[in-house]
């Protein structure tokens, strides 16, 4: 992305100085530029994390919905599916407005939100991050150890609340940027001592041998997002992409038959993203998001607290308090996010959205 976009775009003033604090190598990755992502594009472009689940296995099989290509086309927005390695990579390209949705984790989702980029249609995943240790039992024993992380990631924000929970923090360790596909490698490997990732990593860490263990977890969430500007221009265009996120969760919770082929799917989708084969199977795939999605009784629809606060506010509130998120973003611009309505519309008329219709390419 160029440096010109960046300093021009008061909306990422703060994942500018977030990115600044990253170690170069991540920092300045670029590799989403051949997408040809551009404010000025007709197409509605999509940013999926194959190498996520659940999260990874929607947007596999929102790429492969006819039904929403149809419709889209008809409107005169195309879908376009990218895939991304981490949320964070994403949340720029919101604010510069070169995507219009993107499958985010609850750090990023935070950091786009607070600064008005995007508005959060549903829920995706609802778990538990881990931290992963060898050879450690406590997370207190993690001071002065190697972890392996994704910056700006959910499991990067499970990471700073195990160590806040001791009294440490980033400086007491030495933090290793890595692919979450990467870790229990490295960790096997002895290049890391920890690492703080979501499933598959963590579970296929521990079948590595008893020395690894799960020291520490946290609670979890990713959404789905779209574009505040792009809703705000074109709503009808948003809801129609809205069914498709809604169709998506409801096929795959037809069958088993239908959730297999969409693990099929997210694997292909990754192995085209890092050019190699993932470690995770299918089976563990299917096991992933059935616990973490399909059997989360109200998804996609977002629950709110009985005080009816809107979710995150005790993490915005953790990653205030660490100066990981600074003004000009605001907390009230994240409660306002979580009242986007086009998912309830959508709920409301599944003729007209076409919910329970199904036609998948494969």
């Amino acid at each position: 992305m160029s440096m010109h976009l960046w300093r021009a775009t008061p909306l990422l003033a703060l994942f500018v100085a977030l990115v600044a604090c990253l170690p170069r190598p991540l920092a300045a990755q670029e590799y989403f530029e051949q997408y040809g992502l551009s404010p000025q594009s007709s197409a509605l472009d999509l940013g999926g994390q194959p190498l996520g689940y659940p999260s990874g296995v929607i947007s596999a099989v929102m790429q492969r919905d006819r039904i929403l290509q149809k419709a889209l086309d008809g409107l005169g927005h195309p879908l376009k599916v990218h895939a991304f390695r981490r949320g964070a990579d994403m949340v720029g390209l919101l604010a510069a407005q070169r995507l219009e949705a993107g499958l985010l984790g609850d750090m990023p989702t935070l950091l786009a939100a607070a600064s008005r980029s995007v508005l959060v249609v549903g829920l995706v995943k609802q778990t538990s991050t881990s931290i992963v240790a060898a050879g450690v039992t406590q997370v207190v024993g993690l001071k002065s150890k190697r972890i392996g992380y994704v910056p700006v990631s959910s499991a990067h924000s499970t990471l700073l609340q195990g160590l806040a929970s001791v009294s440490l923090g980033e400086t007491d360790v030495t933090l290793v940027p890595l692919g979450v596909d990467d870790m229990p490698q490295a960790l096997l490997r002895g290049e890391i001592d920890a690492f703080s990732a979501w499933e598959p990593a963590p579970s296929l860490a521990l079948a590595q041998g008893d020395k690894n263990r799960i020291i520490y977890r946290g609670l979890t969430t990713d959404y789905f997002v779209i574009s505040r500007d792009f809703e705000q221009r074109r709503p009808e265009v948003a809801r129609v992409l809205v069914a498709g996120f809604v169709r998506a969760i409801e096929w795959m919770r037809q069958s088993q038959i239908n959730l297999q082929l969409a693990a099929q799917w997210v694997l292909a989708d990754g192995q085209a993203l890092t050019g190699k084969a993932s470690a995770a199977t299918a089976a563990q795939i299917v096991f992933i998001a059935r616990r973490d999605l399909l059997g989360v009784p109200s998804a996609p629809v977002i629950v709110r607290s009985a005080s009816g606060t809107a979710p995150l506010k005790n993490e915005y509130e953790f990653l205030e308090r660490l100066n990981k998120i600074q003004a000009p973003a605001k907390w009230e611009n994240v409660a306002d996010a979580f009242l986007y309505d086009g998912l309830r519309r959508v709920l409301a008329d599944p003729r007209k959205y076409q919910l329970r219709v199904f036609d998948y390419q494969g």
